[in-house]
């Protein structure tokens, strides 16, 4: 199993690759190239074609869908209450979750691509996703902290109201830093490996494809992607990475109080695991929320103060900005990944470590020089 999972990562890549390539002349001759976005958004247009998602998605989810057919097709509803009958029911439930995560992620990546020609609301992109999440969790029960339901109805709503809150929040942080040639992809990649990590020490063999897929996606588009450019993902792309992503985090399961031999640990602290892994689209993220919000401007627009803008803004070129980014993600994946299985002291040592690096690059931020103004690039 481990060896077909890995053989996923240069099949999403083989499948990304050439269709990359082949979108990269097909935008220039079509004239869908990089757009203005809503009103108000301040950017820099450059003449590099805006859809390269579409290579990300059909890599990436179109195998998912072709290998969830086929346990449909190929496994029976169980007839009797047998170990096998058993296995063959839990299969089918999930291959049920599998389309609605299929089918959202297709919704999402229709939307971006029709937002990557004509701008839609930042408003009506929002009510979608919290729609699209809300359906995730109340009716397939793709939900964070189920031990919260010990505690009666009050946290159900809790663990719900949380679920859907990270599942839009990791969304909207990868389509926020989509801001750069190579940004986006590289820390996805980064980010789907140590999720599939995780998920093969757990044996969660379905999600561990779906990453190991997502990661060759990922690769095959940053080929044309990596500084300079020669395709962006646009939404399309940006907004398919952060669901998945999003949607792995809440799916894997981080701590098993229950088995002392669990992979990840048994510790209550391991679920804060994706909030490590995941530091640096946060950080990227949050920063921006508050500098947009503190100027008085909708956090929703775009500009041009995002974390790697502001190295740029610094004296860093777009390439080391972005090595810079991708490294600090491999530190804090890294991190995120053992949190669940040491013991408190050394988590307690991980978290502040992730904690102390980000505040380091926010003073160093502050101590460098002034940070770019919102519509410089």
């Amino acid at each position: 199993m481990l060896a077909f999972i890995l053989l996923a990562i240069p099949i999403g890549f083989l499948a990304s690759a050439p269709l990359v390539w082949w979108l990269v002349r097909a935008g220039r001759r079509r004239g869908m190239l990089d757009s203005a976005g809503s009103e108000g958004h301040a950017k820099r247009l450059r003449s590099v074609p805006n859809i390269g998602g579409i290579a990300i998605f059909l890599a990436a989810v179109l195998p998912l869908a072709v290998g969830v057919a086929y346990l449909w097709a190929t496994i029976s509803p169980p007839e009797d209450p047998s170990v096998a009958g058993a296995v063959n029911l839990r299969i089918l439930d999930q291959a049920g979750t599998w389309v609605a995560i299929i089918s959202s992620c297709l919704v999402l990546h229709v939307m971006g691509l029709v937002d990557d020609r004509v701008a839609q609301p930042a408003s009506l992109k929002l009510v979608l996703q919290l729609l699209i999440a809300g359906m995730l969790v109340l009716f397939f029960d793709v939900r964070l902290l189920h031990l919260l339901d010990g505690f009666g109805p009050l946290g159900w709503i809790a663990s719900c109201t949380l679920s859907i809150l990270w599942l839009v929040v990791v969304t909207n942080a990868f389509n926020f830093l989509d801001n750069m040639d190579g940004l986006a992809a590289g820390v996805g990649t980064i980010v789907a490996l140590v999720l599939m990590v995780a998920t093969l020490l757990n044996d969660q063999y379905f999600i561990s494809i779906s990453l190991a897929l997502l990661a060759g996606a990922q690769l095959g588009f940053l080929v044309f992607n990596f500084p300079p450019a020669k395709i962006f993902m646009g939404d399309g792309g940006s907004m398919v990475i952060g669901w998945l992503i999003a949607v792995a985090s809440v799916r894997i399961t981080f701590v098993d109080a229950g088995d002392p031999e669990y992979a990840l640990g048994t510790a209550w602290y391991g679920v804060f695991m994706p909030l490590v892994v995941l530091a640096v689209p946060l950080y990227d993220f949050t920063s921006v929320v508050v500098l947009r919000s503190l100027q008085g401007r909708s956090p929703f627009v775009g500009d041009q103060q995002h974390f790697s803008h502001r190295l740029v803004g610094h004296g860093l070129s777009t390439r080391q900005a972005v090595l810079v980014i991708w490294a600090i993600t491999v530190a804090t994946g890294v991190n995120g990944l053992v949190l669940g299985s040491v013991t408190p002291v050394l988590a307690l040592l991980l978290v502040a470590a992730t904690l102390v690096l980000l505040a380091g690059l926010a003073l160093l931020e502050r101590g460098l020089g002034p940070s770019p103004e919102p519509g410089d690039d």
